[in-house]
């Protein structure tokens, strides 16, 4: 059965059940080898601590049991007093005082053999003489006089675990399963946090697949998922303003193509119905809005081969003051008819790497704009230099000039700015695309601002060939 609503909000991820299953297993295994290898530590610990301290005990029994046969200068007193063994045990042990002996100091795990090897303590001595016993000689004034035996730690660790291992033991098993516990929880957060995001994630992506350019994904904190986060609304916001452009750029392009069409059908219908002869002048009108319409065509032709990458052009060193000059030249008369003074200082013998007839376009397409745009009588001002391994072009003209907030969208596709430098001169709008387009192209930039003129200023910034650096 589907999931829906809030239930479907709770499924598990794959990537979190697989998150959580890794954890858990590392955490539990390191568990599991740290309770292993501390049990291992304590017992081997544990167990030279008792042979260090049963053998300090036994040292210290045996020279107080030396002291005692001395001054008896035999073994009599205790065969006629076996049940002395105990206190004699504790009196040279320092335990005479507590209320419970040390586990390795009680007298059972002590025995004595007299100089001939009989047993004197205990009694029987069939205890002390099996088993992996320690026997330590007794010597007074060199003569041996006996021997001590005691029970090595091994033999005592069913009373000593009873006292203290399985006391250890207990404790570090509760703390692994603290830790097993604390592992669960946290496997089980962070699984189900991970999982929430790449849920969310997964989810935005697949919105977004689908065409839903508004999808956006909360951004908390400062972490990878967070950045991610910031980039996929980057992505989508991204791709909602190219939905956005492309649509307007269909529309105006629709828009643009309709105007020259409509012109040329009621022309070409005026003249059907007899209202207007067919003669060579009404010919040359409709030729007119033709070549409108074809040059509007090649411009969106350029346009596109710019955005696939597929511009034709062939880049090759050549003279940039020489291609400038000779566009200006022959643009004397197109200046004269629009009322503009052309100033020009240009450096000779600037080298770049271009393709002339581009940027004989270029040029067009700037002389295109300032005449179309700026009111008689006015004045343009071109300028070349050679400045820190850079040809730059400065392209100025008188006013009317462009408002600071719509200087960075001069170059967008069909658009014209409103006032002054509108459509009245019927542009397309797609001239300072196309020069955009060709700048891009020879890898230069192109800069719009205001100019001193009162107009607008172009700075075009072309790369000098190594050379003539």
């Amino acid at each position: 059965m589907a999931l829906h609503g809030p239930l479907r909000q709770w499924r598990p991820s794959r990537l979190g059940l697989k998150l959580f299953a890794i954890i858990l297993s590392v955490n539990v295994a390191i568990s599991v080898s740290m309770f292993m290898a501390v049990s291992y530590s304590i017992d081997r610990g544990f167990y030279d601590y008792l042979n260090q301290a049963q053998e300090r005990r036994a040292t210290l029994l045996a020279d107080g049991l030396i002291t005692r046969w001395e001054t008896q200068e035999s073994w009599e007193w205790l065969e006629q007093s076996p049940e002395r063994w105990a206190s004699i045990v504790r009196f040279e042990l320092g335990q005479e005082h507590q209320d419970r002996p040390s586990p390795l100091g009680e007298a059972r795990d002590f025995a004595l053999r007299d100089a001939e090897g009989r047993f004197l303590v205990p009694a029987n001595g069939s205890q002390a003489g099996s088993g992996n016993w320690h026997w330590l000689n007794l010597h007074s004034a060199e003569e041996t006089i006996g021997s001590l035996g005691f029970r090595p730690p091994r033999e005592m660790m069913e009373r000593m675990e009873s006292r203290f291992l399985e006391r250890q033991q207990r404790n570090l098993t509760l703390i692994v399963i603290s830790l097993c516990v604390a592992s669960l929880l946290l496997a089980g957060g962070l699984s189900w946090w991970l999982g929430r995001r790449t849920r969310a994630l997964a989810g935005a992506t697949l919105r977004l697949t689908e065409g839903d350019y508004t999808t956006r994904l909360p951004e908390r904190g400062r972490d990878e998922l967070s950045r991610l986060a910031r980039d996929f609304n980057v992505l989508a916001a991204t791709l909602e303003a190219s939905r956005d452009a492309r649509a307007r750029w269909v529309s105006d392009t629709a828009h643009e193509l309709r105007t020259p069409l409509a012109v040329l059908r009621g022309e070409i219908e005026a003249m059907q119905d007899g209202i207007r002869p067919l003669n060579q002048e009404n010919l040359s009108s409709l030729a007119q809005e033709v070549s409108q319409l074809e040059r509007l065509v090649t411009d969106l032709r350029l346009l596109s081969q710019s955005d696939a990458g597929a511009l034709d052009i062939q880049l090759a060193p050549m003279d940039l003051s020489d291609c400038l000059v000779s566009r200006l030249a022959d643009a004397d008369r197109w200046l004269m008819d629009s009322g503009l003074t052309l100033t020009e200082q240009i450096a000779p013998g600037i080298m770049v790497r271009g393709d002339a007839q581009r940027l004989h376009q270029l040029w067009n397409n700037l002389l295109d704009n300032s005449c179309a745009y700026t009111q008689p009588p006015g004045e343009l001002r071109v300028t070349l230099t050679a400045q820190q391994g850079f040809a730059v072009v400065t392209w100025e003209d008188s006013s009317p000039g462009v408002p600071e907030g719509e200087l960075a969208r001069l170059t967008e596709r069909l658009y014209r700015v409103e006032g002054s430098r509108n459509r009245s001169s019927g542009g397309s709008g797609l001239g300072l695309s196309i020069a955009s387009a060709l700048i891009n192209a020879h890898g230069a930039t192109l800069t719009p601002s205001a100019s001193t003129l009162g107009g607008l200023r172009w700075t075009l910034r072309f790369p000098l060939l190594t050379s003539h650096l």
